[in-house]
């Protein structure tokens, strides 16, 4: 497979198809399930950013670090948002892609993305952020 056809899914070096080939340990992760299917919500771009410059500009993350898209795997995971040691003390944001993800499995949908605004005080402890997603609605809540 060509290095223009691999995409990184938090944590993976994984296929644009979501097959893992390596793995990164991280503090931060995500896990999306397609509660319309039952299902995990497999290909899902997102993007994790931090809040900068004494709170008012956000830096995307994903891309300074390994300069490409971010996809959940086949499981909907996105076990290492961040490399290790990246992580700090502020306030973050998980933008997830839903209006593509809806459209390429031919679906409506009511919200065109989801952003998940969440503060870490200790960066030593694990943060975990799921979300639950339909067409029509979505749940979110502090994971362990």
């Amino acid at each position: 497979m060509s290095g223009s056809r691999l995409r990184t899914l938090q944590g993976h070096l994984c296929s644009p198809e979501g097959r893992a080939m390596e793995h990164t340990t991280s503090l931060l992760t995500t896990h999306v399930l397609d509660t319309a299917s039952g299902l995990p919500a497999q290909g899902l771009c997102l993007q994790l950013s931090r809040l900068e410059d004494h709170g008012r500009l956000w830096t995307e993350l994903r891309k300074s670090f390994l300069n490409s898209p971010s996809y959940t795997d086949t499981d909907g995971r996105c076990p290492g948002l961040l490399p290790p040691g990246q992580m700090k003390v502020g306030t973050y944001k998980l933008f997830f892609d839903t209006e593509s993800y809806w459209r390429k499995r031919g679906q409506e949908s009511f919200y065109p993305y989801v952003e998940v605004v969440f503060t870490i005080k200790d960066e030593t402890h694990k943060f975990h952020v799921p979300l639950l997603l339909s067409p029509w609605s979505y749940t979110t809540y502090r994971g362990s």
